[in-house]
């Protein structure tokens, strides 16, 4: 069993040994690189000399094992053509070492961007129906492609000269072209624009392709009938069935089917005259529905409307008039001079006195005969001229004083009888010669600010005496009108769109133009004064949410704390302040509004609140009433105004026994005290004033802590009693405050306790108080000196006399104390050697 398990092992390291030589070499290089750049070495692995086996795109150094490339160069695209991820390698043998071992070499050929985007085709074409809603998205089947891989092949999409109208949208899957506005066939039926595909290297190759949009016909228009559809018709007599009268024409901008129009005649015309014609409901061809002859003269006016649901109905008007039959009565015939349209003369509006026709009398009796016209009118003339008479206009027409003449001709002869009659009939035709007129030429308006959108404000409106498009009018807004406000083309009806805000504009002033549609156009202005009214909706505004004040604790009555300042952007009493209120009742301050300042109305003890928070409400005098609240912070800050309160020891009677073996340094006793102020008010000193006996004493205090310490070894003198009178002295300013203290200390062998029946007595020695230097002008003459020397020198003098006084009295009362402090002494070594007895 030892031997199989050895032998299995030598095959187990044999068959590792051959996978290490045949492991790959695994290398890693960009493309594209021209000859010559090293791109890895196998030497660090494997020793001279080194030989490539069948591979054109590198070679090797047989020395030092660097790989190179070569004149093939390397493309991962002609390498891996379909390969779209993934690692894209050359595979290589090679011969290493003496023993020529085979190793295999793998080249991962890593991807630049050296490859465009590009689209298949050269266009592309897109149609989309012209109702199509604003964000409509339509999905784009013509995609760029991109030969290299990873970001190099990633491709955004964005549209040139698209104008606002369209974008585009991708997702990992798909482009979509999005309808960014309306769009209208009528206008516009197609839109060209560039298509362009950018990779995402770091260095972005783009493709451009022509792409077009084309809109596809709704049926969004309505029809018209041509503005030259004839009005008057005459038929003449004897005419037959089938006969044409005449044909209206309307117009649909629409394509196809959208803009297939039918004709018919009004239910307004009469049943005479839905008997004699007949229209064609495709072409608008008007004829005679059966032969007829008639023997006098008949006039119909046919009303022809076009439906196109769901536009609304429109309507022309032929005035058809059928001649009689002629007879060997006289007769009149017309040779037209100036334009004329189915027997009817059209003539422009202000023109000067025109030649309209040549008439001629046709008559084969021998009666003779005249023209004339049958009533006296001013503006046209007949006058006779070689056999013939020519019918001229006497003066200019004006379409607004009458668009149609009905001129009228007769036969006469020599009784002034009439024998026939013709009648011309005379159109007028418009011009564009009256500028619109305004009803108003200032429009005064208030509006409430916060009105709803889309609100009308006021209707203006101007008036045009020209007829058909010419008087047409139509309104805009100029003169840099904000946009919020709109005015209806056809309507005049002036809207604001957004609600306003006074506070940020209370007045406009807007300028309106009224256009009619000539060529050139007529116009008129007017100007539009907008107030915007105030309402509250402002709540008065603290200048800030938080009021922070400092006052002393001893701020007297009705003093002020300080500012409130509070602003209301209304106006009015809308933006009238009219009640501040402190809504902590019990705190001792109020609102002075008269002054808008805070002010003190009791008393500030820091010691019992060292900060107020107060809330303070605001009210606006508004209907309803608005309001906002601020929150006030007063910090109170310290007076000196409480003096130390020493609790230990907790009476001048206190006595504290210390055996005489105490150590030098020991702390014997401490003084304890307080003070309710803060800050320097509260920082206390301690200091001895006053000792009996009043030989040096062996104990000292600590001015900040108060101890009490033993500063030398006891001796045989220092029995007995110690009284320390202790200052206690806070370090307020101006004036600091105090308080004293007995501490009584009986040094004694015996531990016992001990207690005064009475205070020890304290007699200050009296204190030279230092003369203050008195202040003087400096701007003083020079003549006030002598004065001033003579006044010091007096001083002076009579100081030296106080103060020898004074030391003699203190000499004195000394002498004095020092007995009675003897006396004293000895009766209280008397009283505690009694004491000690006992």
């Amino acid at each position: 069993m030892n031997t199989l398990s050895l032998l299995q092992k030598v095959l187990l390291i044999a068959s590792v040994r051959q996978i290490i030589c045949h492991t790959l070499l695994t290398l890693s290089t960009v493309e594209e690189l021209p000859e010559g750049i090293k791109i890895g070495s196998v030497g660090r692995a494997y020793s001279p000399p080194f030989q490539l086996l069948g591979s054109s795109y590198l070679r090797v150094n047989k020395e030092t094992g660097d790989l190179f490339t070569t004149l093939w160069r390397i493309d991962r695209e002609i390498l891996c053509p379909l390969q779209e991820s993934g690692n894209c390698t050359i595979l290589a043998d090679a011969l290493v070492g003496p023993e020529q071992e085979l190793i295999k070499i793998t080249i991962i050929v890593e991807d630049i961007n050296d490859n465009a985007p590009y689209f298949e085709t050269s266009e592309i074409h897109l149609r989309i129906l012209e109702d199509a809603c604003v964000g409509t998205r339509v999905l784009l089947d013509d995609k760029a492609r991109d030969e290299d891989i990873g970001s190099n092949a990633e491709i955004r999409y964005h549209l040139e000269g698209a104008h606002g109208l369209f974008s585009v949208a991708q997702d990992s899957s798909a482009i979509e072209l999005i309808v960014e506005r309306e769009l209208d066939r009528e206008t516009q039926n197609e839109h060209h624009m560039v298509l362009v595909a950018v990779d995402c290297s770091s260095t972005p190759l783009s493709a451009r392709v022509s792409f077009v949009v084309t809109v596809l016909d709704v049926d969004d228009q309505c029809p018209q009938f041509s503005p030259d559809n004839p009005h008057t018709v005459s038929v003449p007599g004897g005419a037959t069935r089938g006969t044409t009268v005449a044909q209206v024409h309307a117009i649909d901008p629409d394509l196809g089917s959208n803009s297939q129009i039918t004709y018919s005649f009004s239910f307004q015309i009469s049943d005479r005259a839905k008997e004699l014609f007949h229209l064609d409901r495709n072409t608008g061809m008007i004829s005679i529905a059966m032969d007829m002859k008639l023997d006098s003269l008949e006039k119909h006016v046919l009303k022809v409307v076009v439906n196109s649901p769901p536009c609304p109905v429109e309507l022309t008007q032929v005035t058809v008039y059928l001649q009689p039959v002629v007879s060997l009565e006289p007769t009149i015939n017309i040779k037209y001079v100036a334009q004329y349209r189915n027997q009817t003369i059209v003539l422009q509006e202000n023109e000067p006195p025109t030649l309209l026709a040549l008439l001629e009398l046709r008559d084969i009796s021998s009666v003779q005969r005249v023209l004339s016209l049958e009533e006296d009118s001013t503006e046209f003339t007949l006058k006779a001229q070689a056999g013939n008479y020519l019918l001229s206009t006497s003066k200019p027409l004006d379409f607004e004083l009458c668009s149609e003449y009905l001129v009228t001709v007769v036969i006469l002869d020599a009784s002034k009888r009439v024998h026939a009659k013709k009648e011309i009939i005379v159109v007028v035709e418009d011009m564009n010669d009256n500028a619109p007129a305004f009803e108003k030429t200032y429009y005064q308006v208030e509006v409430e600010e916060n009105n709803k959108p889309d609100t009308s404000l006021v209707q203006v409106s101007a008036h045009d005496a020209d007829s058909q498009l010419y008087g047409k009018v139509s309104y805009r807004l100029i003169h840099n009108t904000p946009t919020i406000f709109n005015i209806h083309e056809e309507t005049g009806v002036v809207s604001v769109l957004d609600p306003l805000d006074r506070e940020q504009q209370g007045e406009y002033s807007l300028t309106v133009l009224a256009r009619d549609n000539g060529s050139p156009p007529l116009e008129a202005f007017s100007s539009v004064s907008i107030k915007v009214l105030d309402q509250n909706d402002n709540q008065p505004t603290f200048v800030t949410p938080h009021f922070i004040f400092f006052i002393s604790e001893g701020i007297s009555l009705l003093a002020q704390v300080g500012k409130i300042g509070i602003v209301d952007a209304d106006e009015g009493d809308n933006g009238k302040v009219v009640d501040v209120q402190v809504l902590d009742k019990h705190a001792p301050f109020i609102m002075d509004l008269s002054q808008s300042a805070l002010r003190c109305t009791g008393e500030v003890d820091r010691e019992k609140h060292e900060k107020y928070d107060l809330l303070l409400l605001a009210v606006d005098g508004g209907r309803p009433h608005r309001s906002s609240i601020a929150s006030v912070t007063i910090y109170v800050e310290d007076v000196n105004d409480n003096q130390p309160q020493v609790l230990l020891p907790s009476s001048n009677l206190s006595c504290l026994t210390i055996s005489p073996n105490t150590s030098a340094g020991s702390i014997v006793t401490k003084i304890y005290a307080i003070d309710r102020d803060s800050g320097m008010n509260s920082d206390i000193t301690y200091n001895i004033i006053g000792r009996e006996p009043i030989n040096p004493s062996p104990f000292q205090i600590d001015p900040h802590s108060g101890n009490i310490t033993l500063v030398q070894q006891l001796a045989g003198r220092d029995h007995g009693m110690h009284h320390l009178l202790i200052r206690v002295s806070d370090r307020g300013k101006p004036i600091p405050l105090q308080a004293t203290v007995w501490v009584n200390l009986l040094v004694n062998e015996i531990s016992m306790q001990c207690h005064l029946t009475t205070v020890p007595p304290y007699n200050p020695p009296a204190s030279e108080l230092p003369l203050l230097p008195k202040s003087y002008n400096l701007m003083e003459r020079c003549t006030e000196l002598p004065w001033l020397l003579l006044f010091s020198g007096l001083g002076m003098m009579v100081f030296s006399v106080c103060m020898f006084l004074a030391t003699f009295i203190i000499c004195i009362k000394q002498k004095h104390l020092m007995r009675k402090k003897k006396c004293k002494q000895d009766h209280t070594n008397e009283l505690e050697l009694k004491h000690l007895n006992l």
